[in-house]
């Protein structure tokens, strides 16, 4: 999709939960690619429109992909002289202005659309999250809520391999085996900012047993959470498990952003 209109640019990543940052030009003196008020949107992964192209538009995008990176709440402006050592030829100054907006969100992979899968999706989709719903067997998806992403790929296990550093995995599915495979190749990564598992403390400690034997280290075993969910919270309806699980989820995204 080609898009021309900022505000348009905004709305879209705002449906999609997707961070970014709005460069503006502020001010120009002398030559210059673009007159004040031109504006790019970048993301980690895009960007759209333009401040001018070149070298000038290669930092700018590598600086608000640092920010992203960063979490930077607070707007930047930063002045660049458009001569040889920017690799550009205009000869003028530009001021650009940096907004991060749409701040990053907890990136989640929710295995498993079973009957708890499905509460708890619908309360994960009201908060400030980016869900990603995996599960592998056909027709399992009821409603999706707005802003939740659904996949079906034939190797969930790769869906780990692909998410970010930091990412939250909740692994609920409906076999043990791929719970176990799922849950090693999460904690093997050790770059997780939260991992839980559904199940018993006999699977608990079924689990945490054969993970040793299998090389993960006593670090990244500590910070899995099984069984899932706030001990607190009792009930085994599904709604009931979804809260617990939800409450955890908060709890510690709560204290990472303390």
């Amino acid at each position: 999709m080609i898009y021309h209109d900022w505000i348009g640019v905004l709305h879209q990543l705002r449906e999609k939960r997707q961070s970014c940052v709005l460069v503006t030009v502020l001010s120009e003196h002398g030559s210059v690619p673009r007159d004040s008020g031109s504006k790019m949107v970048v993301t980690q992964q895009e960007s759209f429109l333009t401040i001018g192209g070149g070298h000038l538009e290669f930092q700018c995008i590598a600086q608000a992909r640092a920010m992203l990176q960063s979490g930077a709440g607070a707007p930047h402006t930063e002045e660049y002289s458009l001569g040889a050592r920017l690799g550009q030829c205009c000869g003028g100054k530009t001021t650009l202005l940096f907004e991060p907006l749409l701040q990053a969100q907890p990136e989640i992979y929710l295995f498993g659309a079973g009957h708890v899968g499905q509460a708890l999706v619908n309360l994960l989709s009201t908060l400030p999250c980016h869900i990603n719903w995996i599960d592998s067997r056909p027709g399992q998806f009821g409603h999706v809520p707005a802003g939740v992403v659904t996949q079906q790929p034939e190797e969930p296990i790769e869906c780990v391999a692909e998410a970010p550093a930091g990412s939250y995995f909740i692994i609920m599915t409906h076999h043990h085996p791929l719970d176990f495979a799922l849950c090693e190749a999460v904690l093997k990564r050790n770059d997780f900012a939260y991992v839980g598992v559904i199940g018993s403390e006999t699977k608990n400690q079924r689990f945490r047993y054969r993970l040793a034997g299998r090389g993960v280290g006593s670090e990244p075993l500590a910070r899995l959470r099984c069984p899932i969910g706030l001990p607190d919270v009792k009930g085994k309806l599904p709604a009931e498990i979804a809260v617990a699980i939800a409450g955890e989820i908060i709890s510690v995204y709560q204290q990472r952003i303390a």
